[in-house]
């Protein structure tokens, strides 16, 4: 399940509710997957998200419908449980760069 996109309820930080939205699976136990939240929104982007274009080559690999961003700093475990589906995968190019950020990012 590894670098795939999955539709799963996320959370929001407060823990006050939940959204249904596409994620990165970062990593995957027996009953839980660790992932990176994806939005479309590109005014709250910023330098550590990782852009993922309509352009890109391998964007329909991903089964994202418009520019959409990997937003780095909200990374989450959850139950596989809240999967709801399978959008797609990210191919090696995407892999590379958002190994990179994430590596970044959690790096103490």
């Amino acid at each position: 399940m590894k670098g795939k996109i999955v539709l799963i309820t996320f959370p929001f930080t407060d823990l006050t509710s939940t959204k249904l939205r596409p994620a990165l699976v970062l990593y995957e136990s027996e009953k839980d997957v660790t992932v990176v939240f994806i939005s479309s929104r590109k005014a709250k982007a910023t330098s550590k998200d990782v852009m993922i274009a309509e352009k890109h080559p391998e964007f329909k690999q991903t089964g994202l419908k418009v520019d959409s961003f990997l937003k780095i700093e909200k990374i989450a475990t959850l139950s596989k449980r809240l999967i709801v589906g399978e959008l797609g995968h990210v191919g090696p190019k995407l892999r590379k760069e958002i190994n990179s950020k994430v590596t970044k990012a959690l790096k103490l």
